[in-house]
């Protein structure tokens, strides 16, 4: 039985009660929801006291930090952000799950804007004015419904009208910035905590710092960390460690994430399965599995701390991306049956991925089949993976019937279905089908991404449309987005295949020494593109200046430049520069010889056809279709030995040597 079979008969076996949290995978965090929010740990620790301390750190840190700060940026309400859990929500609310709590209030069940606004309205006619606790109540409820715009406006308003706003006010409206994608003015905030006598504490900067990381400014969230401890501002505590080193990871420094981890355990803060899950999760995306395993039995077996789904998923992920199935298959059954976790609907929709990437549509159906039984729900992530197995099998119909189901199921489709769709139909020239499931994205209120663009310009290129890519290239221009190394490649790419080779390399001197060029890709297209089209003094040019530019050849790039001087019968060049290839510590690979194959034999230099044949047979290499027809062509005109037959039936490949029954 087939492993991929083992683990899907094995997750159809009665599962166990999970005790893991479901909370997003960690390599999805936005914000620190997934930690311990400054209000559950408000609710289980002592106010920090004010001391004088304290006063003089934060005289010192406002002095730094505010002095560029836009204190004069209005608090617009443009802008959403993510949804977040405040400081003042738990302290001043009974939304705790003991029965005992006492009934929540009129200013933490508002449900919508209209409900907020009239209850605010209410609240400023009174005389004399409720507490601060109540405002800081509705301030929190409007957050809990996204609405952070609106928050920072009553707050503003509280302020105009004179309601002595606190620690916890104060707290929320910075995270309402931050979550904003406005650190700035959750700074210029910092500055007004202290002109009102207001001292923050951790959990204010612990949003900070969140706010940082959103709007990835590492570097700054660094030094504002750095200077919590040095400057003894306050202690960093759980959350201001995990929100660094989601920071850190963020950006692949997962050694430095790690580090900050041992200082974590160092200072005697607590390490908890949030800030291990985070790294681990890293890892896994960066293909690192054996370091991601090594710490996570560091964390099981040295530090007892009990791993969730969102640890196994994150490995599970690791795995199913380097195609170790059978280690998918032991996970699963770990995480189940020994430690009665279930997976949830993370771990469901990377296993239905995992397989629809591989080409195993079927077995992502059943994958899906069983999350239902167990009565997880599909999301659009689910299904959009489905769309895009269907997309790469060639089966458009099937993706297309399942997209347009999405809405009957109460989901909304992404700009990443849209580009599973977009790719199937371009990948099977359907390129009209394409343009208009382009232009439903627009239509359906959602924004094509650099993917969708690059998506569409390969389309346009493959079918010979290059006046339109080019429309198509201004246009992703205009709409701001910058062309990536890979959109960059599809330009050159498109253009080289339809023999627009000076316009390629046009682009290419106009880019010049920017980092796009600093990529072997780019280069190996060049030179293949000029090498098809006969313009070898140019591909040669091309190849040497890799030198001057710090750039090693890859077997591709060997590849193509030796088939461009085979084409034009520079075959002893073509040999010398193959035999380069492992002094350079670039062996060829059974490409290369096919390449170099078909050169000796367009040239009738038997010998070395011969020869190469044997290196070929010592290496266990293969006969690709192009280079068995030229072999069988000269032994039937008897250019070749017929002795050779026997050599060249171990080479060719065997879906070759199959007749039909």
């Amino acid at each position: 039985m087939k492993i991929e079979a083992c683990f899907l008969t094995f997750l159809t076996k009665p599962h166990g009660v999970s005790v893991g949290v479901r909370v997003v995978r960690s390599q999805e965090y936005k914000n620190t929801d997934q930690f311990p929010s400054p209000l559950e740990e408000a609710a289980t620790m002592m106010m920090i006291r004010t001391n004088s301390l304290l006063h003089h750190a934060f005289f010192k840190l406002t002095g730094i930090l505010i002095t560029n700060s836009l204190t004069t940026t209005p608090l617009s309400s443009s802008r959403l952000g993510l949804e977040s859990t405040l400081l003042a929500s738990l302290l001043h609310s009974t939304s705790f799950s003991n029965n005992d709590d006492p009934p929540l209030s009129r200013y933490q069940k508002v449900s919508s804007l209209d409900d907020a606004f009239n209850l605010f309205d209410e609240m400023i006619q009174r005389k004399p004015l409720p507490s601060v606790i109540k405002f800081n109540q509705l301030l929190s409820a409007l957050t809990k419904l996204n609405h952070f715009s609106c928050s920072l406006d009553l707050f503003k308003q509280m302020c105009a009208i004179g309601v002595p706003v606190d620690k916890y006010s104060m707290s929320i409206a910075i995270k309402c910035c931050c979550q904003m994608s406005r650190t700035n003015d959750g700074f210029a905030l910092l500055a007004s905590c202290f002109r009102r006598a207001v001292v923050p504490d951790v959990f204010v900067f612990n949003t900070l710092l969140d706010g940082l990381v959103i709007e990835n400014r590492i570097a700054e969230a660094e030094r504002l960390f750095k200077k919590l401890i040095k400057q003894k501002i306050c202690e960093p505590n759980v959350v201001t460690y995990s929100t660094m080193i989601k920071g850190l990871c963020k950006f692949g420094n997962n050694d430095i994430a790690i580090g900050l981890l041992r200082l974590m355990d160092e200072r005697g803060c607590k390490l908890n399965v949030v800030a291990y899950n985070i790294i681990i999760d890293s890892l896994c995306k960066d293909k690192m599995i054996e370091d991601a395993f090594k710490l996570f039995n560091e964390m099981v077996f040295a530090k007892g701390i009990q791993p969730d789904v969102i640890t196994y998923t994150s490995l599970i992920y690791g795995l199913c991306n380097l195609c170790r199935w059978d280690e998918v298959s032991k996970l699963l059954k770990e995480m189940e049956e020994d430690l009665r976790i279930s997976p949830d609907v993370k771990t469901f929709s990377i296993l239905a991925d995992a397989f629809c990437k591989e080409g195993r549509v079927d077995e992502a159906e059943a994958v899906i089949d069983i999350m239902v039984e167990r009565g997880e729900v599909p999301n659009i992530v689910t299904y959009s993976s489905l769309v895009d197995g269907y997309c790469l099998r060639g089966e458009m119909t099937k993706a297309r019937t399942l997209f347009d189901s999405l809405t009957s199921k109460g989901l909304v489709p992404t700009v990443i279905t849209y580009n599973s769709l977009l790719n199937g139909y371009c990948k099977s020239l359907k390129i009209e089908e394409a343009m208009h499931m382009f232009h439903e994205i627009t239509r359906k209120g959602l924004k094509p991404d650099i993917v969708s663009y690059s998506t569409m310009l390969q389309g346009l290129f493959r079918v010979g449309r290059c006046g339109a890519a080019r429309k198509l290239f201004d246009e992703m221009r205009s709409q701001g987005l910058i062309p990536d190394e890979y959109t960059y490649g599809v330009i050159l790419d498109g253009l080289c295949n339809n023999r627009q080779v000076e316009e390629a390399l046009s682009l290419f001197h106009l880019v010049g020494d920017s980092k796009l060029n600093s990529d072997i890709v780019v280069y190996t297209i060049l030179i293949e593109g000029a090498g098809k089209c006969g313009k070898l003094d140019i591909a040669k040019t091309l190849f040497h200046d890799l030198t001057v530019k710090g750039l090693q050849p890859d077997v591709r790039t060997y590849a193509v430049m030796i088939s461009g001087l085979c084409g034009k019968g520079l075959v002893e060049e073509a040999k010398q520069l193959f035999l380069k290839m492992d002094e350079s510590g670039c062996p060829p690979n059974n490409a290369t010889y096919n390449v170099l194959l078909q050169g000796y034999l367009k040239k009738k230099k038997y010998d070395d056809v011969e020869k190469l044949l044997q290196e070929m047979d010592g290496r266990s290499y293969s006969l690709d279709a192009s280079a068995s027809a030229l072999l069988i062509d000269r032994i039937a005109a008897g250019s070749l030995y017929r002795s050779l037959l026997k050599l060249i039936s171990r080479l060719m490949p065997k879906e070759l040597m199959e007749t039909p029954s």
